[in-house]
């Protein structure tokens, strides 16, 4: 069947006014007022733009969740080190940003609580072209490769990659290349593979072209978005994280049910720049995300959004390792098992 080029459309733009928008925050005493119906009025700032991919909270919204958990929820969106910064500040009651970025800056004294981990592991990869002969990162010695920026947690996780063949930064060509550029330089045979987004494997797949991929949680445990909220919400109200997760859950359940539905809402509601990949969103949806990021073993027995702290712990240290740290720190006290909450 011929599938239609997965096209992120308007994505740079779109995070660049958001991270505008980010000191315009809604504040603290904005989001803790009661609805109409008496619902209480919470906000969650998301990592970037509206993209189909947030289906499970479109869906919690949607489909009432929410709303039956006692919330009236707001979006609003941001750069991921914002998004940390208003919620340890209070400016947002939750976040939903890489979980790197909550890493990095609770080291750097910026703490908040990880009350959900929706992502069960990190969405990188090293992408390469099928000419380049990588299969695995002993093959890396002598290429070309590119990351966006030498203190990315991609490019961490290409140096995790070569430590683990017995290789070093120096064995390999690194170039900084900008997100708008790098996968281009990759199909344009610029460059022999990237360190990037997994999502980026299924659109060039889904565009004819062949690529290779080697995931980097492998080598480097890490995390995508994850839910985040201050240490004095959790502390002082419990409940309403607890119903927060409680309907993310739903949303998740609904959406790995109901894959085309919860994109088709996602899509017309929220991020109508994606009309007309509706196809090809939903197969990433199905294969990626319901399969493994939202989904794991550690969910099936312990439930959505439940942590695994050895791996978060090792996150951590990878940090401290690369040199993003200045000292390492107990998974436990960044890290929040739902069940735990109140």
């Amino acid at each position: 069947m011929n599938r239609r080029p997965l096209k992120l459309v308007g994505i740079p733009a779109i995070v660049a006014a958001a991270a505008l928008l980010a000191a315009c925050s809604p504040g603290s005493s904005d989001s803790a007022k009661t609805s109409s119906d008496g619902s209480k009025k919470v906000t969650i700032q998301i990592d970037g733009a509206a993209v189909p991919y947030y289906a499970p909270l479109y869906a919690a919204k949607e489909q009432g969740y929410f709303a039956d958990a006692g919330l009236d929820v707001e979006f609003t969106y941001a750069q991921g080190s914002d998004i940390v910064k208003n919620v340890a500040s209070g400016n947002v009651d939750f976040g939903f940003p890489n979980g790197d970025s909550v890493v990095t800056a609770y080291g750097k004294g910026i703490k908040t609580k990880v009350v959900h981990t929706t992502y069960q592991e990190g969405i990188g990869a090293l992408l390469s072209q099928p000419s380049a002969n990588i299969e695995s990162p002993a093959d890396l010695k002598g290429k070309t490769v590119a990351v966006t920026d030498l203190g990315s947690p991609n490019y961490i996780q290409l140096q995790a990659m070569l430590e683990d063949a017995g290789l070093e930064v120096s064995d390999v060509k690194v170039r900084t290349l900008g997100t708008g550029v790098i996968v281009d330089a990759l199909k344009n045979g610029q460059v022999d593979a990237i360190v990037f987004s997994r999502l980026r494997y299924y659109a060039l797949q889904s565009a004819g072209v062949e690529v290779d991929q080697i995931l980097s949680d492998k080598y480097l445990p890490s995390f995508g978005n994850v839910v985040i909220a201050g240490e004095d919400k959790v502390k002082d109200d419990p409940d309403t994280v607890k119903a927060f997760d409680k309907a993310l859950n739903s949303g998740i359940e609904y959406t790995v049910k109901n894959p085309r539905a919860a994109v088709d809402m996602s899509v017309k509601k929220y991020a109508s720049s994606f009309k007309g990949q509706e196809d090809e969103i939903t197969t990433i949806v199905e294969d990626l995300f319901a399969k493994s990021l939202w989904q794991s073993d550690n969910t099936e027995k312990n439930g959505l959004g439940s942590p695994d702290l050895v791996r978060w712990q090792q996150a951590i240290d990878s940090q401290e390792q690369f040199g993003l740290l200045d000292e390492s720190f107990d998974a436990g006290d960044l890290v929040v098992k739902p069940n735990d909450l109140g």
